[in-house]
């Protein structure tokens, strides 16, 4: 999954970017508003954490601007304000929630982690499930047939993004866009590379295999 952080302050970005990377996402940081919608309106993204107080252009001009244009990415305000009115306003410009400062990192990633799994329509909120294999969003753990799989960041990452989408195809370049940074190049085999350590953890010793290649086209994950 891949986070925009829109945040002026070097040192809160660093912090929620580090956060964020270690617990698997890819993560793009701006850290003025203009910037930020320019990443905003060009790349994909599973979800926005963005600044109220940004040079350049403020953080509810700029939402406003993604939603005038159609991006309907999920967005956290950040915000020093408190009160019951900044809240509202930032709500009513585009936000889909609302978090003050100073917080905790471990509840601006569970609040990333709910918008997702909202905006991704996950009947679940912390369980994925393809056939046998479970993946469990809040332990960060997969099993297969009871079998736990240990998985990398990035390998679980994409994991991930294949079992949101199952059934799906996916190409490299949406899969580059969803669970890399935008710096990747578009011809590395990256995506390669860790789709077959995948399948070597998933899908080794198993006669039913989930991961499979469109030739041309990407991968999908289904159960047959």
């Amino acid at each position: 999954m891949r986070v925009l952080v829109i945040e002026d302050d070097r040192k809160i970005a660093s912090f929620i970017a580090g956060g964020l990377k270690d617990a698997g996402f890819a993560v793009d940081s701006a850290f003025d508003g203009k910037r930020g919608l320019d990443l905003a309106l060009s790349q994909p993204y599973d979800a926005a954490v963005v600044d109220i107080m940004l040079p350049g252009l403020d953080g509810l001009s700029l939402i406003g601007e993604m939603r005038a244009s159609g991006v309907d990415t999920p967005v956290i305000i950040l915000s020093a304000k408190r009160s019951v009115e900044d809240r509202v306003r930032g709500l009513e410009t585009g936000g889909d929630d609302y978090l003050v400062k100073p917080f905790s990192f471990s509840e601006l990633l569970a609040r990333v982690q709910a918008l997702i799994r909202r905006s991704s329509g996950t009947v679940d909120p912390v369980r994925l499930r393809v056939r046998d294999l479970a993946m469990d969003l809040l332990r960060r753990q997969v099993t297969r047939a009871g079998q736990n799989i240990e998985l990398q960041p990035r390998e679980f990452s994409l994991l991930e993004y294949l079992m949101r989408n199952a059934g799906k195809v996916v190409s490299k370049t949406m899969i580059l866009e969803h669970v890399w940074d935008y710096s990747f190049d578009p011809q590395t085999n990256v995506v390669d590379v860790v789709i077959c350590r995948l399948r070597n953890k998933v899908d080794r010793g198993f006669d039913q295999k989930l991961i499979h290649t469109i030739r041309g086209i990407g991968y999908v994950l289904k159960e047959s």
